[in-house]
């Protein structure tokens, strides 16, 4: 008794889900409920999350022209500063290619390093530049700071690095040491 009435609720749960419950699902030609439950197939594997080899998470492919980014230089070195210094730097780049370039997001790989970038499209032999701003406020020790740079160019992803040392401040000794 409790097995037929397991099975029944999954069948009203299946016929729910492929919608409108039994009234629509009878009423539906073999074809309608074959396209149906492949749609259905097709739909739950593309929203399936990180499954290897399926490459579900990864950005979608650019679909407008692309160019090309040069950096004079992807990576700066500020040596050594104090903590609670903070740290700016231009990376001058280069559209070394032959559509207009538009970079649409930098982000820091941390909440204390800060890009500003141009927003209107650099041309064909253009030049820009991303500032930065490192915040090494508890941020005592070696530090490397990676901004990524999203834009029209393949890949579309582009790294610049900040790296240096961070001198943490000395703490006051307790009396009687």
């Amino acid at each position: 008794m409790q097995l037929g009435l397991l099975g029944l609720l999954a069948i009203l749960l299946i016929a729910n889900l492929f919608g409108g419950g039994f009234k629509n699902w009878f009423n539906k030609s073999e074809s309608d409920k074959i396209r149906e439950s492949a749609a259905s197939v097709i739909s739950s594997n593309q929203n399936a999350g990180n499954i290897p080899g399926t490459n579900t998470n990864a950005e979608p492919a650019s679909t407008g022209p692309l160019t090309a980014i040069q950096y004079e230089s992807e990576r700066y070195d500020f040596g050594t500063t104090d903590e609670g210094e903070i740290v700016k730097h231009s990376y001058k780049f280069k559209n070394t290619g032959n559509e207009d370039l538009v970079i649409s997001n930098c982000r820091g790989s941390c909440g204390c390093t800060v890009p500003t970038w141009p927003k209107e499209p650099v041309p064909p032999g253009g030049t820009g530049e991303i500032k930065v701003e490192f915040n090494s406020k508890g941020k005592p020790g070696h530090q490397t700071k990676r901004v990524t740079v999203t834009a029209n160019t393949n890949p579309s992803e582009t790294f610049i690095e900040i790296t240096g040392d961070v001198k943490g401040k000395e703490q006051p000794t307790a009396k009687g040491e």
